[in-house]
């Protein structure tokens, strides 16, 4: 058997060796503050989060952000600057016992040794309702301080009571200056990174590396590993300095082709489709391109964009622009049957077309405003004169009495009420002076006069 003194020279060999073999991306983590990228309003010298480290008072947070912007990064950080025991839990790999030992850990450590207990939740949000509930009482009485890691919008996917206990932190994708200097780190470090390797790595290949990184540092380390091993033809680790050079197509070739960074049922779609939306509304075609192409390149499907114009022709352009609603159901008809690429097209030019419509929500408000009408006043009576009246004993009783035949009038226009006797004069569709409601405007504007002079009712009068 080995002495203590040689089994501890053994572990820590080993411990060593563990992480010169881990992948680049988990060996370049940062370990103290101020090396972590971005973030300045979160962890910058004046945030609460840097006092409440300094002073070692740590609050429950949940750090929500996309994949690979330093969430992990940052509760290891947190945690290597305060006294309190941490525990690494996976939300994928464990369940309501695993959080059960971890409580009772925590407790027996606070008896004990007055011990704190900092508890990392990552992927928080794929907890269930009764999972989550588990943590509860214990985050409100301070047993345990948690950092949950998510990518979802904890509106949506954490329980309100859990998140009224922490506080969210917004973290963003990490910008291309950021990821480069990351990269660069990386390159220059003969410890952890490529340092000691000789690698040099030309302008356009760091270029694209930066931009398939799409704000993702994990991506871009691991991008830049394979490449290395792309431009070395072998393990490149303890190569020493060889001098070799990791070219643009050496990149490419790691890489592959480029994922965009997208949820189909998650904040990056709803970001997107609102941005797309705002677009159109706000006359941009350029930008209403641009979102609707990054949607399609991303997997998206693409009728339900379609039919989202389809909507948009009627909630925001309505009777301004009619033909916009024939163009939009058209361009959806035509994706049916081109399919893509050949569709694609088709929806790109509905977009334009509704981007650069001249603009009416009339129609929108008239249906809002009739709805709410309708809800307050519940099932007004047809006005008699209005009623169909095929039997001799509806007759009699007034059905039809009165009916002015608008055909028969100037302009094909009837001057009498139409709505419930409580509601006349009500006016519910009011016309922009946009595009072609302008005529539809002047149009009303003069029929409603002939009413108002023939003090229009049933037609008795």
């Amino acid at each position: 058997m080995k002495p203590d003194g040689n089994l501890d020279m053994f572990e820590e060999a080993a411990r060593e060796s563990a992480e010169k073999s881990a992948p680049l991306a988990d060996r370049m983590r940062p370990r103290r503050l101020d090396d972590f990228a971005g973030h300045g309003g979160i962890i910058g010298p004046e945030t609460p989060l840097r006092k409440a480290i300094l002073e070692d008072r740590l609050f429950s947070m949940i750090l929500w952000g996309p994949p690979g912007c330093g969430k992990t990064t940052l509760a290891r950080m947190v945690a290597g600057e305060t006294r309190a025991r941490f525990v690494h839990f996976s939300a994928v790999l464990s369940g309501v016992k695993e959080i059960r030992g971890v409580i009772d850990a925590a407790r027996g450590d606070w008896r004990r040794r007055r011990k704190r207990t900092l508890l990392f939740v990552d992927e928080i949000h794929r907890f269930n309702k009764s999972q989550q509930d588990a943590f509860l009482h214990h985050v409100e009485n301070g047993l345990i301080t948690l950092i949950g890691a998510t990518t979802e919008n904890p509106s949506f996917e954490v329980i309100p009571a859990l998140v009224s206990r922490c506080r969210v932190l917004k973290m963003r994708a990490l910008s291309g200056d950021e990821i480069g200097r990351i990269i660069d780190r990386a390159l220059s470090d003969p410890e952890k990174g490529l340092g000691g390797t000789g690698l040099i790595l030309e302008d356009p290949a760091r270029d694209h590396l930066v931009r398939a990184a799409d704000g993702d540092a994990r991506t871009a380390l691991n991008n830049l590993e394979m490449a290395a091993l792309m431009a070395s033809g072998a393990d490149w680790a303890g190569a020493g300095e060889g001098g070799r050079v990791v070219r643009l197509a050496d990149v490419e070739t790691a890489i592959g082709r480029k994922a965009l960074r997208y949820d189909k049922s998650g904040d990056a779609h709803f970001d997107l489709i609102s941005a797309f939306h705002k677009s159109l509304r706000g006359g941009d075609p350029d930008a209403a391109i641009y979102w609707l192409c990054r949607m399609l390149a991303a997997g998206e499907d693409p009728l339900y964009v379609a039919r989202r114009m389809v909507r948009f022709a009627s909630e925001d352009v309505g009777n301004a622009d009619p033909a916009a609603l024939t163009l939009a159901l058209n361009a959806m008809e035509s994706y049916r049957f081109l399919g893509s690429p050949e569709g694609d097209l088709a929806l790109v030019q509905a977009a334009a077309y509704l981007a650069a419509a001249p603009k009416s929500n009339r129609l929108y408000a008239a249906h809002n405003a009739v709805k709410k009408t309708i809800q307050e006043t519940g099932s007004l009576p047809v006005p008699l004169h209005i009623r169909n009246a095929p039997t001799g004993l509806m007759r009699e009783m007034g059905y039809g009495k009165g009916y002015k035949y608008a055909h028969d009038f100037d302009d094909a226009y009837a001057p009498q009420t139409h709505l419930p006797d409580t509601l006349e004069g009500r006016i519910f569709y009011d016309p922009s002076d946009r595009g072609e409601e302008e005529a539809i405007r002047r149009r009303l504007e003069k029929w409603r006069g002939i009413r108002e002079r023939a003090g229009a009712g049933t037609g008795d009068g």
